[in-house]
């Protein structure tokens, strides 16, 4: 595979599916505290104000997909001024059918699906800090669809349910990442992505990992002059280029540690190291352990 954007969502390793129905209606407004852990919103019919810390405050209308990698505190309301309510999105779990916020009985003036899961990855919170924390995309009828199969499969007890929940997560959060035009992307995966060049030397990093790479090759493969490209990979993705690629690759060993039976040398091999000792001294001064304790540990 050759797709930065799908290999950082696989092995985000998502898992563990909750979705609940949520509608408001009247002067109502709830305050969510920090989460941490992924969440999704879909508007399913009217409209709502979401404000998220750190962006500004989005009206939100029915087809819109709203997705938070890492899920800090935000607030959810109508359009009237209305005093917050705090709201534990943990106690919705021992809540059966809709949660209604508001004046209750009739029509809601919005009917949201809202959910979570989590990121089983030990690297999460560095493949998180590649993603923009705020994805917000509208109209889009494909994520719509993947929206309503993800409610309609965690709401029910079928055979298989963990193992299609976790493949139609994985294909609804790069929907949603390929959905989010990267130009207007904070620094990191996505943004860099929709650099044409760096594009091309990012995709040559994760296709050819084993390979011993210098920023002068990755430049050259970027059609950029060994200073531009240094610049220009830092400034777009967050992370100088030799940096990137190295947390790309402890990241992947330590995938290849927990999830296969390979050798230490084999290992080393695949990631770009051409001994087990060398990769065991650059494994432990960036993970604080040796790859051997790492493994066993797992």
């Amino acid at each position: 595979m050759n797709d930065p954007l799908s290999e950082v969502i696989a092995l985000l390793q998502p898992r563990a599916v909750f979705s609940r129905r949520i509608s408001g209606a009247g002067r109502w407004g709830i305050r969510y505290s920090p989460f941490g852990q992924p969440s999704f919103c879909a508007v399913l019919e009217g409209s709502c104000r979401l404000a998220v810390d750190g962006h500004r405050p989005l009206t939100l209308e029915a087809g819109d997909f709203v997705l938070l990698p890492a899920t800090p505190g935000f607030s959810m309301s109508g359009f009237e001024p209305v005093r917050l309510q705090h709201f534990d999105p943990s106690l919705t779990s021992k809540v059966l059918g809709e949660v209604r916020h508001g004046t209750r009985g009739g029509r809601p003036d919005v009917r949201l699906l809202g959910g979570w899961f989590v990121f089983d990855s030990p690297d999460s919170a560095l493949l998180v800090s590649l993603l923009p924390s705020l994805v917000h995309v509208r109209g889009i009828e494909r994520l719509t669809v993947l929206v309503r199969l993800v409610g309609e499969e965690a709401s029910e007890r079928r055979s298989g349910r963990d193992l299609v929940l976790t493949r139609l997560v994985e294909v609804l959060l790069i929907e949603a990442l390929r959905s989010t035009p990267g130009e207007d992307a904070p620094p990191g995966l996505l943004r860099g992505l929709a650099d044409a060049q760096l594009a091309s030397a990012m995709r040559q990093m994760h296709g050819q990992l084993a390979r011993s790479w210098t920023v002068a090759q990755l430049a050259k493969t970027a059609a950029l002059s060994r200073s531009a490209f240094f610049e220009r990979f830092t400034r777009t993705v967050g992370l100088p280029p030799m940096e990137y690629l190295l947390a790309w690759r402890m990241a992947v060993a330590k995938d290849l540690l927990r999830r296969h039976d390979l050798r230490l040398d084999e290992v080393a091999e695949r990631v770009g190291y051409g001994s087990a000792s060398t990769f065991s001294t650059a494994f432990s001064r960036q993970v604080g352990q040796p790859p051997s304790h790492y493994a066993r540990e797992r």
